[in-house]
């Protein structure tokens, strides 16, 4: 096994972190009999040689070799090795038309995996059936010859028994369909004939109506969806389909040392991964091919959270979040059925349900009774419950709740700072509580005087609690925060100090014991350091003739954040900053369209309506070049008032997207880009 496979000069090759002339020993590990080698291995392949979805030149060159062990029955889990496979063939034939740098190989791929196409026909007919399941996709991914494809899948649709198995196969019609055009009109003829067809299992049916949505979108009638409804109140899933449904014993602290909030966001990603049931990637198919069409797909998901199965309604309430992160619309229906989920007698169900709330909580309003009752149910002991899923459930239902500023959440928050188990959690939503903040802030300046600034890990830890504080707004922790820039000073720790400056400002002239502090680093070599300082120094102390200077100073440097930073404070000073007109004019021909939206904003600010024209134009192209400038674009509209009229266009074609946009196109950003247009609209119709 493996001839040839130190004659490659691995070593002249790179993968995603250096020299791959470890390639080799990962294949090797790949065929070992202990099983937490193999998983070590494949991890390792997944991260370093197939890195996000690249194909690099060696992992072309290790094709031969994977092949090799996914045809070997010896070798231990095989299906693990032929999803590699389809895994790096579907990144490789869906870039290989790209024009790419040395450093990738998506053509070189492509060519192999279709050379070694009749593989796939084998390994689908294989005897081991995570094997087959694994391959199937192949099928419609690599054949080149559309008529021997097309009897392939046909003959394997015929053969297999299993749901699971004709779901993929019909899938895979789909993408042959798309990928090869010649194919396209004998494919939809027997998808539409299998549709049709009642004597054919539902699923089928169901697969073969999203396949025919995915390969024409824009012909999907209104009659498709209530067909799917239709087809899947037919089916009947069995239970072997479906993973163990069981409750996770999971170490309650990360390992390796990561912090917390690290080690949960792999754990998110992880379990974001996983799918519940055989239906879920075809329902999301369709989801995809509905794209704006939210009142259909909200009937849809309607239906798959009534299902009796609890996989199905999992991965149900995630596509409720994809729906409503994504899309806009009149979502309160939606968010009541993901809410009535958290009734559930299933932890993970409940856990996904309030953790999607808390994603949309600008909307989760509806979500607020229920949200409370499922807090007060279990009581603030379940915060450091030692089952996983109720843990989680029961943190996320607080978080929850608490970012919709309700103080029942105030009792679970508390016992998560006071019990130390996942207490980073409800350190970021207690800035949220303000009502609380009497009972919040000692605890939260507690665990600042307790962070030890000599560990670069504990970082992340600061600027969440200086967060809450922030958020708190009480002035009893101004000389803790005062402190821990000190702290942070002594031990060069450049993110807590930019997050204790950010804090200090947003105290304004309440935090002046702190100026001298802040007065020093106004000069900072870091330029995130400085750029934080001198914000903080206007914050403060509001000193005109102190800041100016150094705002003149960051006008002029290649640093855009700085430049930006000068626009914002001097449109803050306003008329008094008249000498800065010139260097702001200047701003608008920037090639950065932040830099210039900042400063036309600055420039509305100090110059007023004698300098309406530039500024709308200089707001206007950005916001058309750069979607994600829109809420700072449409703040600055906002305060411009009548002279805003001739933006009006713009705004209106704004408020009938479908899609969400603003800065991170961001639930919370999207609903304050409508808000504020929606009010400006008014204003000037």
């Amino acid at each position: 096994m493996f001839e040839g496979l130190h004659d490659i000069d691995w070593a002249s090759m790179e993968h995603a972190y250096g020299p791959a002339d470890e390639v080799p020993e990962l294949l090797l590990a790949l065929r070992s009999p202990d099983r937490e080698e193999r998983h070590k291995a494949l991890s390792r392949f997944y991260s370093a040689v197939h890195h996000q979805g690249v194909v690099a030149p060696c992992t072309t060159a290790s094709l031969p070799f994977l092949f090799e062990l996914a045809g070997d029955p010896t070798v231990p889990e095989r299906a693990a090795i032929v999803e590699l496979l389809v895994s790096i063939g579907r990144a490789a034939v869906e870039e290989c038309e790209e024009e790419y740098a040395d450093l990738v190989d998506f053509a070189g791929a492509a060519a192999v995996m279709r050379e070694r196409a009749e593989a796939f026909v084998a390994f689908a007919a294989d005897a081991d059936q995570h094997v087959c399941r694994a391959a199937i996709p192949g099928l419609g991914l690599f054949l080149d010859d559309a008529e021997r494809a097309g009897v392939v899948l046909r003959d394997r649709l015929s053969a297999e028994p299993g749901m699971v198995e004709r779901l993929l196969i019909v899938e895979a019609m789909g993408t042959l369909a798309l990928r090869l055009p010649a194919s396209a009109d004998e494919v939809m003829t027997g998808l539409a004939g299998l549709a049709a067809d009642v004597t054919v299992d539902p699923g089928v049916r169901l697969a073969a109506v999203v396949q025919q949505a995915r390969r024409a979108p824009e012909q999907i009638g209104e009659d498709v969806v209530p067909a799917v409804i239709a087809l899947l109140r037919q089916m009947v899933l069995g239970a072997a389909a479906y993973p163990v449904w069981r409750e996770s014993t999971g170490q309650v602290s990360p390992a390796d040392g990561a912090p917390p909030q690290v080690a949960t966001a792999f754990e998110d990603l992880d379990r974001l991964g996983r799918v519940h049931a055989p239906t879920t990637e075809l329902l999301r198919t369709l989801h995809e091919a509905l794209a704006a069409r939210v009142p259909e797909r909200t009937a849809l998901l309607t239906e798959q959270l009534a299902g009796p199965d609890p996989g199905s309604r999992l991965d149900a309430i995630r596509m409720s979040k994809e729906l409503m992160t994504s899309w806009r619309g009149d979502h309160t229906g939606l968010i009541t059925l993901v809410a009535g989920q958290l009734s559930t007698r299933e932890h993970e169900i409940a856990a996904e349900a309030a953790a999607v709330l808390e994603s949309c909580h600008p909307i989760a309003e509806p979500a607020r009774e229920p949200l409370a009752a499922y807090v007060a149910a279990y009581g603030p002991d379940t915060w450091s419950a030692p089952q996983q899923q109720l843990r989680r459930a029961y943190q996320s239902a607080v978080r929850a709740l608490a970012r919709i500023g309700d103080g029942r959440a105030v009792p679970g928050v508390l016992a998560g700072l006071d019990g130390g188990v996942d207490d980073w959690r409800a350190v970021e939503v207690a800035g949220a509580l303000r009502e609380a903040s009497q009972k919040l802030v000692p605890r939260l300046c507690d665990q600042l005087r307790r962070i030890d600034h000599a560990q670069q890990r504990l970082e992340m830890s600061a600027g969440s609690v200086l967060s809450a504080l922030t958020g708190l707004g009480d002035q009893a922790a101004l000389a803790v925060i005062n402190d821990t820039l000190l702290a942070a000073v002594r031990h060069e720790r450049k993110s807590t100090i930019c997050s204790a400056l950010k804090a200090l400002a947003a105290f304004g002239p309440a935090a002046a014991p702190a100026l001298s502090g802040i007065r020093s680093l106004t000069a900072a070599s870091d330029a995130h350091v400085r750029h934080a300082a001198v914000g903080a120094l206007w914050a403060v102390s509001g000193d005109q003739e102190e800041v100016l200077p150094l705002l003149h100073d960051l006008l002029g440097s290649s640093v855009f954040f700085w430049k930006t930073l000068a626009a914002d404070v001097l449109g803050e000073i306003g008329p008094p900053a008249t000498a800065a007109l010139p260097r702001l004019r200047e701003l608008l021909t920037d090639t950065y369209e932040w830099v210039r939206v900042h400063g036309a904003t600055a420039l509305w600010e100090i110059g007023g309506e004698a300098e309406t024209r530039p500024v709308l134009d200089t707001l206007l192209q950005a916001w058309e070049q750069n979607p994600a400038t829109a809420n700072h674009v449409v703040a600055c509209l906002d305060r411009m008032g009548p002279a805003a009229a001739p933006a009006l266009p713009r705004l209106r074609s704004e408020l009938v997207r479908a899609r969400r946009g603003g800065r991170f196109a961001s639930i919370d950003n999207d609903e304050e880009l409508q808000r504020i247009s929606r009010v400006i609209v008014e204003r000037l119709a």
